[in-house]
């Protein structure tokens, strides 16, 4: 007889974004008369640059003739320029990497579900409070947490982002196997400074344990003292694996394609340097077959000149609706935070509201849907997350729409 995976069951609540849809559905069929304007999911708005339409183009036209046609890679790893280009990338930042220790994929947000899958059962979670939601939840599917008790998974350990510490946490008081962190932060906007990453390598080297660091957003970074990768600290290839995606900075959220670094020097307390990263092109091999050729052949046109002036310009117009964003919150009284180095502005919910009751203000009254910080995790509540993806005209309507109509 065929059974379910009952980890699915643990799963506290209905996704967070389909959980928004659901509720923005219902205000919508009660008042058909209504446009509801969007400032919600992290999903980009403006078309694809120049380069990179130019690129994708080429790239099918080369499937288009048998000299240049291409069926599955090698591997699941991804294409070998597109490896070396990353690699080369990194060492924009000061990091050598070998093409080997890069693997393409998909997207980060599948990444950083699957990179658990290498790790024991037995390994002691740690996560930033808020988070993603994919960190917790693919560890609860994967069986490494207990219930839900008070919106926190029992066995997981949860690093609160406070006001107080400026969103970024401090190391565990306890022994931790594998540490998510991610920077730029998704959903507070918060980016980690040198000396709080090396605070977390120095833990991780310390106790054999393994940070997996979203950088999904590193290109906001606009300071050059602050670390775009992880592996800027000294020792972090040695604890460090690094996710990061061309959909924010690229503009590739419904093209689909990011990476994956493992150092060859990872060590974990049972496998010396080497055996992570075997084990990671391993897992990718037996259950992917690689991002699509096309994709990856069309993305080359973001590693020329032209193509990184166009993402720089691409970034710069969302990071101009994050100011329009920040200005106007300001002027009601309503405190904001990140926006800065980041797409989203994470805001204290006014007279100490919940934030799904601030949810239900916002779209009631300003028809604006954000996301509640509760479905970040316990940490989130009390704080709501507004992102910078969208049209400049449609930014400008929810902002005066908020400054006219939201009565606080």
């Amino acid at each position: 007889m065929a059974s379910i995976n009952a980890n699915y069951d643990k799963l506290a609540a209905g996704y967070l974004f389909p959980e928004i849809a659901r509720r923005t559905q219902v205000f919508l069929d009660a008042h058909p008369e209504v446009s509801v304007m969007r400032l919600g999911i992290g999903n980009t708005t403006e078309p694809l640059t120049k380069s990179v339409i130019a690129g994708l183009h080429d790239a099918v036209d080369q499937m288009a003739r048998v000299e240049t046609y291409r069926g599955y890679a090698d591997g699941g790893e991804g294409e070998p320029e597109m490896r070396e280009a990353l690699a080369k990338r990194y060492a924009k930042y000061g990091v050598e990497l070998d093409a080997s220790e890069v693997f393409v994929s998909d997207g980060a947000k599948s990444d950083s579900a699957n990179i658990q899958s290498i790790f024991g059962m037995d390994n002691v979670i740690a996560v930033q409070d808020p988070a993603y939601p994919v960190y917790v939840d693919s560890n609860v599917i994967s069986g490494r947490t207990g219930e839900a008790v008070n919106d926190q998974y029992e066995g997981l350990i949860y690093m609160p982002c406070k006001e107080e510490n400026g969103f970024m946490p401090e190391v565990p008081d306890q022994k931790v196997d594998l540490i998510y962190i991610c920077s730029p932060n998704n959903p507070t906007g918060a980016v980690a400074t040198r000396a709080q990453l090396q605070a977390f390598v120095d833990y991780a080297i310390e106790h054999k344990a393994v940070i997996i660091y979203d950088a999904a957003y590193a290109g906001y970074i606009s300071d050059a003292d602050l670390p775009r990768s992880i592996y800027e600290v000294e020792g972090a290839k040695s604890c460090a694996i690094e996710i990061n995606s061309f959909s924010k900075d690229t503009g590739f959220t419904g093209v689909r394609l990011g990476w994956t670094i493992v150092p060859m020097d990872l060590i974990v307390e049972d496998a010396g340097a080497g055996k992570l990263n075997t084990l990671w092109g391993r897992r990718q091999n037996t259950f992917f077959n690689g991002a699509s050729n096309i994709v990856q052949l069309g993305a080359l046109s973001v590693f020329t000149e032209e193509g990184e002036r166009e993402c720089q310009e691409l970034i710069a117009y969302y990071m101009e609706n994050a100011r329009i964003i920040r200005a106007g919150l300001r002027s009601l009284g309503i405190t904001v935070f990140g926006g800065v180095h980041a797409p989203y502005l994470w805001l204290k919910t006014p007279n100490s509201m919940s934030s799904w009751d601030f949810f239900d203000k916002l779209l009631s009254e300003a028809h604006v849907v954000g996301t509640p910080g509760s479905g970040f995790g316990p940490a989130g509540e009390g704080y709501f997350r507004l992102s910078s993806f969208g049209h400049r005209e449609d930014v400008e309507r929810a902002v005066a729409s908020i400054q006219a109509n939201l009565k606080i």
